[in-house]
């Protein structure tokens, strides 16, 4: 996942007391208030939360076409051809009476004590039996039920009772049955009403992490709506935008789009497939709710033929899969997952290799003899799921098809004759790893993330797409291997801090997208160490955070030397992760690759054959991979040849002589 691509946001003008203003169209008044630099006062409003409108406090006064009318300014939509008066004397009268009943009923409370003052009242005429003294008696102010149901998607609290019997209460006065422990309740109550009791995992500072915490869940639950849409289509609601983007793999990484694509998108699995709207399976308590789930789908294959199951999912990944073999149809899409998830394969690596054998059987390489009578064309979803079940149980082509890619190759190379540079061309392996499901011809960034990581060609060290070829956020060859040595690190502390990285990666507040350094987001980077220094007690920066991944990395590194792998070699990646590897990939995006012949390598393309001009970007993109691996390289501390110098295994504490041992004959 990536970062969206900002788009021109309209603004409305209106006046405050006379003044003039303006504001984010469909954005609420009294966020625009507080942006003029206006008090307001509130009792049940925060930033994080969807607006309420019961404290009654917010109100002003509107003016529209003449007529006048006192609203709640949280969330009353500012529109055009408005006035706003905020200190008149309906609006004075108003709030001053409201917060002397508020005072009545909870005298002693802080912030009821704070914003009477503010709206003139320091005594009440309504004390009664009603009235509570408890200086952290709960106001009703909702804060708690909303972050419940916004933040931890749980629901666990609730009102019940109107009136003056209004009260807070949990389902069936359970709470040991319901509630999750998140802590986001007690964490956002303005009156201290709820309290946290016990810190099990006894960490060095709770606060420090609940705040970090709770930045990061408001964040997204107000922001997820209009970004990335996690919690409604987990991450199949980037299938759409990928096509858009000529991104999306189909016909084995050939092309980035296809007409189909939304057979399989996000709106079609949201309104069709997905059935729990409850809060996420993954963890308890998470703000993205991202995974999701398909109830009582009905197979038409394989050993539970007919049988109704729940299917995990899909992801993007399997999305990806899907299209990348042309199999545009949304029962296929939750029969292949299921399936993948029942035999225990991925369906990243599955529908990679079988893309690149539909490519081989198309292009004449096998032919039904060597498929035991599969015609695996594209788009054909009965012969892909008959040869997955093949693959499950061991038995005809699945077999071969099961040792992935590389084995393929090597065997159609040695006893079929095939042509190994064409094999060599569109198999998407590398290090003997399936590609993930992302086009990277047009991003020299994610060619790099995918080649030099060190697993292989996946797109847990480093997802740069967006950055790179959409937002253009690293246009030179410094800033890529910048972020190819940075995002590796960053990703791996993740893991290593049993951390989810879509938390970070998913959600981009306004504020500071597009900053100084764009692709590191400082914001969420900062939450992050803030969870690290609350739980161990030891302040973290980037510095620390980079060393303490780099050491792990470097590592990694060291041991597939020691195996006999991680040289440039091995970095490299399947000319099909640059550019188009057929006549028919470079005529259907002729108009891109002749415009950047002209523009970036400085050749006319007018009066060559196509032949020709793939040979001249072939070329091209090839050397500028070549030159982002060596700029990688240098960023990392490591030789022209990919092996970590015994002097970067010094600065980070590493410099064992059982590892100095192993590289010792690479250093220059």
């Amino acid at each position: 996942m990536g970062a969206p691509v900002k788009t021109a946001v309209k603004k409305v003008p209106f006046t405050i007391d006379g003044e003039p203003a303006e504001a984010k169209e469909g954005s609420f008044l009294l966020a625009a208030l507080r942006e003029a630099g206006v008090s307001v006062p509130t009792l049940c409003a925060h930033k994080e939360l969807t607006p309420y409108g019961v404290c009654r406090l917010c109100v002003v006064e509107v003016e529209q076409k003449g007529r006048r009318k006192l609203v709640t300014s949280c969330n009353f939509p500012v529109r055009g051809e408005l006035k706003v008066h905020t200190a008149s004397d309906a609006v004075q009268k108003h709030r001053r009476l409201v917060a002397e009943m508020y005072l009545g009923r909870w005298p002693n409370v802080p912030v009821v004590k704070e914003v009477a003052k503010l709206c003139g009242a320091t005594s009440s005429r309504f004390r009664s039996a009603l009235t509570d003294e408890n200086p952290k008696a709960c106001i009703l102010c909702g804060h708690c039920v909303r972050a419940c149901k916004e933040f931890a998607l749980e629901k666990v609290l609730h009102f019940a009772g109107r009136g003056i019997r209004r009260h807070l209460t949990m389902p069936f006065n359970a709470p040991d049955k319901t509630c999750i422990g998140c802590t986001s309740c007690a964490y956002i109550c303005p009156t201290g009403a709820i309290e946290i009791v016990d810190e099990l995992n006894r960490p060095a500072d709770p606060k420090m992490i609940r705040d970090a915490g709770m930045k990061v869940s408001g964040e997204m639950s107000s922001l997820d709506r209009s970004q990335f849409r996690m919690r409604e289509t987990g991450t199949a609601n980037i299938v759409d935008v990928m096509d858009r983007y000529d991104l999306l793999p189909v016909h084995n990484y050939r092309f980035g789009s296809h007409p189909d694509t939304h057979k399989i998108g996000a709106d079609i699995l949201r309104k069709k497939y997905f059935t729990q709207g409850m809060s996420d399976g993954c963890w308890y308590g998470c703000s993205m709710a991202c995974a999701k789930t398909i109830d009582g789908f009905k197979l038409k294959t394989g050993p539970y033929q007919g049988q109704p199951v729940c299917v995990d999912g899909p992801e993007y990944e399997t999305c990806g899969a899907v299209s990348n073999m042309g199999c545009f149809d949304g029962d296929f899409v939750a029969e292949f997952n299921f399936y993948c998830d029942t035999y225990g394969v991925d369906t990243i690596s599955v529908g990679t290799t079988i893309a690149f054998v539909m490519e081989a059987f198309e292009t004449g390489v096998i032919a039904e003899k060597h498929t035991g009578g599969l015609k695996l064309r594209f788009g054909a979803g009965g012969a892909v799921l008959e040869l997955l079940h093949q693959m499950a149980r061991g038995k005809g082509f699945g077999v071969d098809v099961g040792q992935g890619i590389r084995w393929l190759k090597e065997k159609w190379v040695r006893e079929y004759g095939a042509d190994k540079k064409f094999l060599d061309d569109i198999g998407m392996e590398a290090k003997g790893l399936e590609f993930s499901e992302y086009i990277s011809k047009e991003s020299l960034a994610q060619q790099g993330g995918y080649g030099l990581a060190i697993k292989g060609p996946q797109h847990d060290e480093a997802w740069l797409i967006f950055m790179d070829q959409v937002n253009n956020a690293m246009p030179t060859f410094e800033a890529k291997a910048e972020a190819l040595h940075y995002f590796p690190l960053w990703r791996t502390w993740f893991g290593l801090m049993g951390l989810c990285k879509l938390c970070w990666n998913d959600i981009v507040p306004a504020d500071n997208y597009l900053e100084k350094e764009p692709s590191k987001v400082p914001g969420h980077v900062r939450n992050y160490f803030k969870f690290f220094e609350g739980m161990t007690g030891i302040p973290l920066d980037e510095r620390k955070m980079l060393d303490q991944s780099a050491r792990v990395y470097n590592l990694q590194r060291v041991m597939a030397r020691m195996l006999g792998t991680a040289v440039e070699a091995h970095d490299a990646i399947p000319y099909r992760a640059m550019g188009p590897v057929t006549k028919e990939e470079y005529e259907s995006r002729a108009e891109r690759y002749d415009k950047q012949m002209q523009s970036l390598i400085g050749v006319d393309p007018t009066g060559k054959s196509t032949e020709e001009k793939m040979r001249i970007t072939r070329a091209y993109r090839e050397e500028q991979y070549r030159k982002v691996t060596q700029a990688t390289y240098a960023k990392r501390g490591w030789t022209k040849n990919g092996v970590p110098k015994i002097s970067r295994l010094k600065e980070l504490g590493i410099d064992l002589p059982e590892l100095v041992a192993i590289v010792k004959a690479d250093q220059e």
